[in-house]
């Protein structure tokens, strides 16, 4: 029978059926459904982490955008071929296709509010199994043992399950093994991911993405009374209904727990394995659970950030978009309305982008974890702040969890003056030392014996206030390094000839405290020391050392606990700007700012320096002529030199057209 009368127009019609492979099950799936009024099932092929949220009998909404495909006597409509909504209660649902947005995130000028850079990125839900292995390559970054294995295959012939951080193949059948879970998430889990729409054959395709579940069956909560430490139970189920978190994807009943232990336990016997043991229990018990869900909340139960992309405001944005895709999707179940997302978070007292995403801190879990929530609904919203405002305990942290401890620095008291200041330099060329070959060339030139004496700054006069943010430009040798010198030079006191003026001086506030920079002569000198002992030697506090390692893009474990000999050149470049600033600067000065980094990666740089500095009020002067640097670091002002002259100019949108 032809469908071709209904095609375009939403019908309603029955599941008959669910299929979902157990291996390839996230990607892979199809639902059979029968369409009211005629005889035919239709195929509908979808994603297994979709699918398996289905029931058997249930009603749905089929809008056919072109006919089915005939297969033999089975009728197929391909992933892009219909939209599919469920009956829930009274309302529709969407189901498919997967939700997706395209966003842009521009980085702008702090200045001028014009657009440095962006990225423009597609948010949607992971349905490929490229998706789960870009996945599975983020989730390496995110831990910091060498030793911890993310992944769990299975092989498609036998079903023997493998442990492994790369694809492995069967040793009985020599084929390679299909990804069947990710550490740390459920059958239940769903993920959204970052898709760079616009990238460079040289970047990452994911840049991120965020697991959500859903909510944790238990929660409890740690507070300090007099000095001791008392446990609330079910803390949760006070603030909210106890509806909106159960049932949630966990199986209820004492004696189903017993049976799972003891399953859970002859596993792990089986393989050796705890984490297999825990993957295959997940999977036996997946089917009833996914049934019984039913929640009015949702928990964000991962964020990773490839680490070239960090501190750059994509974390924020993945937890925005997961946001959106939970409210207008019910995700995970496809159920409910919901009110509320929870998250546990032991980073979020470290880096605030939950709560610059609009996350409220709630309390600690028994076990001492940060809850943050955000509220979906005027309900939920009505809720907390009556529990912030009421809650003895939580009154005193008003729904703030993160504090910087590294805070602003006290500004230099008086500007940096350079006046009359002169420079030369003089070296004796004589060639009598060289082979008797090479003397003959140089005389044939017209070199014998010469003095060569020049200006490489002559009467300089310029002011830098205290907070500026200035970029030294001119050609190489023009007296770039010279300047930055003669101030550093000033400020350490420094009696070595490169560093003192020939007249003139420079003038430094007396309460001046530089961290500087200059390639091949000065930099941060890094052992055999992870970075976050590095910093917290120089800081004294290693809650400072995590806050100054985030706030330069280096935010995970992996980076903490990695060795500077480990590093990329992009996060080497991010670890010597970590260690400056872990000496609390109020003046920074670097030579050749950037210089030996991609494009991108600068760009991305410089716009964390500039917001860190205006931040803190450091007072910044760097050297660099890459013009899309200097853009990204938005100076208030310009110093240019050459020709032994150099002078300073107030940044207008017109200065970049001269350098």
């Amino acid at each position: 029978m032809s469908f071709r009368g209904i095609v375009g127009l939403p019908v309603r019609a029955r599941i008959v059926s669910v299929n979902v492979p157990r291996v390839g099950y996230r990607w892979y799936g199809a639902v059979d459904v029968r369409v009211e009024g005629r005889s035919e099932k239709v195929t509908l092929l979808m994603s297994g982490s979709i699918a398996q949220w289905l029931t058997e009998g249930e009603v749905v909404r089929v809008l056919f955008k072109s006919e089915p495909i005939p297969l033999g006597r089975t009728l197929v409509a391909v992933q892009d071929m219909y939209i599919l909504d469920r009956l829930w209660g009274s309302e529709w649902v969407r189901v498919w296709p997967p939700w997706s947005k395209e966003v842009r995130l521009p980085r702008r000028d702090p200045v001028w509010g014009s657009v440095v850079y962006e990225y423009k990125v597609i948010a949607r839900e992971a349905v490929s199994e490229q998706d789960y292995m870009d996945i599975v390559g983020l989730e390496q970054y995110h831990y910091a043992s060498r030793e911890e294995v993310v992944a769990v295959w299975r092989c498609p012939v036998c079903g023997k399950y493998f442990e492994s951080n790369i694809q492995p193949k069967c040793p009985d059948h020599g084929v390679p093994a299909r990804l069947q879970e990710i550490r740390g998430s459920l059958p239940s889990s769903r993920f959204l991911v970052l898709e760079l729409a616009d990238r460079k054959p040289y970047e990452p395709r994911i840049v991120a993405y965020v697991r959500v579940d859903t909510p944790i069956p238990l929660m409890h909560r740690r507070i300090k009374d007099n000095g001791k430490v008392k446990v609330e139970k079910t803390i949760r189920e006070k603030v909210f209904p106890r509806e909106w978190f159960h049932p949630t994807y966990w199986p209820t009943l004492y004696k189903e727990r017993v049976k799972i232990i003891s399953r859970y336990r002859e596993l792990a016997s089986i393989y050796g394995s705890r984490r297999l043991a825990r993957v295959i229990v997940g999977e036996e018990i997946s089917k009833e659970a996914l049934k019984v869900a039913c929640t009015a909340a949702a928990r964000i139960a991962r964020v990773v950030v490839h680490p070239d992309y960090r501190g750059d405001g994509l974390g924020v944005l993945a937890v925005k978009m997961a946001l959106e895709w939970i409210r207008e999707r019910r995700v995970p179940e496809m159920k409910k309305r919901k009110h509320v997302v929870e998250t546990i978070a032991q980073m979020a007292r470290y880096n605030p982008f939950f709560e610059k995403a609009g996350f409220y801190y709630m309390w600690d879990t028994g076990s001492g974890r940060p809850v943050l929530m955000y509220p979906l609904t005027d309900e939920a919203h009505r809720r907390i702040r009556e529990f912030l405002e009421g809650d003895p305990y939580a009154k005193k942290h008003k729904g703030k969890l993160y504090r910087s401890r590294y805070g602003r620095v006290e500004p230099l008291k008086t500007p940096i003056k350079i006046v009359n200041l002169t420079k030369t330099y003089s070296s004796l060329l004589d060639v009598s030392r060289l082979p008797e070959e090479l003397q003959n060339i140089l005389r044939a030139f017209g070199v014998e014996k010469r003095l060569v004496e020049r200006y490489v700054l002559r009467d300089v006069n310029i002011v830098i206030e205290p907070g500026d943010i200035v970029v030294v430009v001119g050609a190489s040798g023009a007296g770039k390094t010279t300047l930055l010198r003669m101030i550093i030079g000033a400020a350490l006191k420094n009696v070595d000839e490169r560093y003192k003026p020939t007249s003139g001086c420079v003038e430094i506030p007396e309460n001046t405290r530089i961290a500087y920079m200059l390639p091949g002569e000065y930099e941060p000198e890094f052992g055999d020391e992870t970075l976050l002992e590095h910093i917290t030697k120089k800081t004294g506090d290693p809650v400072v050392a995590v806050e100054i390692l985030n706030t330069v893009g280096l935010s995970d474990a992996v980076f903490y606990r990695a060795r500077y000999s480990e590093l990329s050149t992009g996060q080497k470049e991010r670890a010597k700007l970590a260690s400056l600033l872990a000496l609390k600067p109020n003046l920074l000065v670097i030579d050749e700012f950037a210089a030996h980094l991609d494009s991108l990666t600068a760009q991305r740089v410089a716009y964390k320096l500039g917001r860190i500095a205006r931040e803190s009020g450091i007072t910044v002067i760097v050297a660099t002529n890459r013009v899309e640097v200097i853009k990204a670091l938005s100076p208030n002002k310009v110093i240019f030199v050459g020709y032994g002259g150099a002078f300073l100019e107030r940044i207008e949108k017109t200065v970049y057209s001269k350098i």
